[in-house]
């Protein structure tokens, strides 16, 4: 599940990351889960996480003495709801290829 379309205007790092925390919702996901699933070195990851925490778009919690991250609520898509998530996936990588 991808986040709102609302928030899909932010820069490339900062969409995967709500991304994959919108699939993980529930559970969280520490900072090493997040730098495997997102293709971008930790420096790039840890100014996303710092971006999307200044605009309250995630929340950290201080769990079993780690670190977990979840997606705000209003970030996370309603599943019963049907929202236009914008282009799918392969317009948008035509998009950025340019074709």
């Amino acid at each position: 599940m991808a986040a709102k379309a609302e928030f899909r205007d932010r820069p490339d790092v900062e969409v995967a990351l709500l991304d994959a925390l919108v699939d993980r919702g529930e559970e969280g996901m520490t900072v090493f889960e997040l730098r495997a699933a997102v293709d971008a070195d930790i420096d790039r990851v840890e100014e996303a996480l710092s971006a999307l925490k200044e605009d309250r778009l995630i929340t950290v919690e201080q769990g079993d003495s780690r670190l977990r991250i979840y997606p705000h609520d209003r970030v996370v898509p309603d599943p019963d709801a049907n929202e236009d998530d914008g282009p799918g996936f392969f317009e948008s990588l035509r998009r950025k290829l340019g074709l």
